[in-house]
């Protein structure tokens, strides 16, 4: 599958991009796990249960939740919804960030809960914060695509993810669901709307920094023979796998915003500067 292209085709697991097909498979084996060892014991260990996080320490249990769940239905709810907002995602963004968006949603619906019922000892169980920021995410991609709300009611994506803010927000704070974890929900959605809108400003004004310093004055720099030849050998590494070549410019993103310009190898500098001249034409 090309990095942006996919396809709503009857669900077909063998062509659906890794990093769902990879997370599918392992809330299910968790699932069957879990009915197994017994689901009340293994709730408390692996599931977030907040007073363990806070006193104790289980450190592990805002990542470990994220694959349990409580019953096949939903165990089916969470995978399909991952599916339909996480194909077009992970088309766009790739394996890897769409796997590190996954995770940061999750551990922005586990702060929510612990940060609201520090004390409790009741399990917050489920991929639903992440799936939650997800749907985030879809919207601020697609905002005008239509999608059917319980199979019946056409709406825009945009129009669906704020009117699922509210409903999440109103009946957490009613408490008219108190088996759900409606601000975990929430949490994730915020940080998924943050995640988005501010740190990949950041990114883009990076890269145009990037391009107002270094743009002109190093595309006409004469290189040694063997560096362009290196140049060369990478340029057409990139050409056959489009894919890692953005994974790549997103590390050296990342890596200007944390150290500055100055922490670039050379060979990153040639990265960016083939990535600035191909947006340019």
């Amino acid at each position: 599958m090309s990095p942006r292209a996919f396809s709503h085709e009857p669900i077909n697991f063998s062509r659906m991009p890794p990093a769902i097909r990879a997370l599918i498979v392992v809330n299910t084996v968790v699932f069957l796990l879990s009915m197994i060892v017994g689901e009340r014991s293994f709730f408390d260990l692996f599931g977030l249960v907040p007073l363990h996080v806070v006193r104790d320490r289980w450190v592990w249990q805002p990542v470990t939740y994220l694959f349990i769940h409580g019953g096949l239905m939903h165990l089916l709810f969470n995978l399909f919804a991952l599916w339909m907002f996480g194909m077009p995602v992970e088309s766009q963004w790739g394996e890897r960030e769409f796997l590190k968006f996954f995770l940061i949603c999750g551990l922005g619906a586990a702060a929510a809960s612990v940060a609201l019922a520090p004390h409790s000892m009741v399990p917050v169980i489920g991929a639903s914060g992440p799936v939650y920021g997800l749907l985030v995410a879809f919207a601020m991609l697609y905002p005008d695509a239509v999608v059917y709300l319980y199979f019946l009611i056409p709406v825009k994506a945009a129009h669906m993810a704020i009117l699922f803010g509210l409903i999440e927000f109103f009946a957490g704070t009613t408490g008219a669901t108190p088996g759900v974890a409606r601000f975990a929900h929430l949490g994730g959605m915020v940080t998924g709307y943050v995640y988005i809108r501010w740190w990949w400003i950041f990114k883009v004004k990076a890269l145009g920094l990037w391009r107002q310093w270094f743009g002109e004055s190093l595309k006409i720099e004469s290189p040694r023979k063997p560096r362009r030849r290196a140049a060369t050998a990478a340029a057409a590494a990139e050409s056959a796998d489009p894919q890692a070549a953005m994974e790549e410019v997103d590390r050296i993103l990342d890596k200007i915003l944390v150290s500055g310009l100055d922490s670039l190898t050379e060979e990153e500098r040639a990265v960016m500067r083939r990535y600035s001249d191909k947006t340019k034409h």
